[in-house]
């Protein structure tokens, strides 16, 4: 249907469960090719547990190569978070028509990146992330299970579903009116509205400092 190749971006420990909806469409349904990209053409491990080798590097490929980029979560935001040629490579999808579609974590590598500059977005991350990391702009957003703003969309893990659906009939794709037979609800701003402890927030702060730290 789609005359371009698609992406999934590995980082450490990403979600394979949250994209395999997606990716289980675009591969067994409609045949499509889906390329493995990281920073480095090494193992990465999954939160999962399994291991996916990458097709090429980053700073071989440009996003307009592809009419889809899948970013999936993460359970460990600090290596993608500051990996340059992760969010370089992101960068230059600024001005593309690729479509980026980020679950979970992973919206926050699109707000580094500056391609939610201006954009409504959704995350599954704790709220206190947003205090954290200043290019985040909490003024858009937005407590849904899944939201499209121009060329992106986000969506909370959970939704993996939903989120698969909106990707799917954005590239336009026919999947019949009863998607993996799931109905849906509607959900308040505080079910999906996610704060740590503070005794959680503070070992997140510790981690960081401590990641930060070795860095230098």
């Amino acid at each position: 249907m789609n005359s371009k190749k698609y992406a999934v971006l590995l980082y450490p420990k990403f979600s394979l469960q949250e994209i395999t909806c997606l990716t289980s469409y675009l591969a067994l349904w409609f045949g499509e090719t889906i390329e493995m990209l990281a920073s480095e053409m090494k193992p990465y491990e999954s939160e999962e547990g399994f291991r996916v080798l990458p097709t090429k590097t980053v700073d071989t490929a440009q996003p307009s190569d592809y009419a889809c980029v899948i970013l999936p979560g993460t359970i460990n935001l600090f290596p993608a978070v500051y990996d340059d040629k992760l969010i370089d490579f992101l960068r230059k999808g600024k001005d593309t028509d690729t479509l980026f579609a980020a679950i979970s974590s992973s919206p926050i590598l699109l707000s580094k990146a500056g391609l939610l500059d201006g954009k409504d977005f959704t995350a599954g991350y704790f709220m206190q992330v947003t205090d954290v990391f200043p290019f985040i702009d909490k003024t858009h957003f937005v407590h849904k299970p899944v939201v499209e703003s121009g060329n992106v969309i986000t969506a909370i893990g959970m939704f993996f579903r939903e989120y698969a659906e909106r990707v799917l009939l954005t590239l336009g794709y026919d999947i019949g009116s009863d998607f993996m037979n799931t109905a849906g609800r509607e959900y308040t701003e505080s079910e999906l509205t996610f704060y740590w402890t503070d005794e959680q927030y503070k070992e997140f702060l510790d981690e960081l400092e401590e990641f930060l730290n070795t860095r230098s």
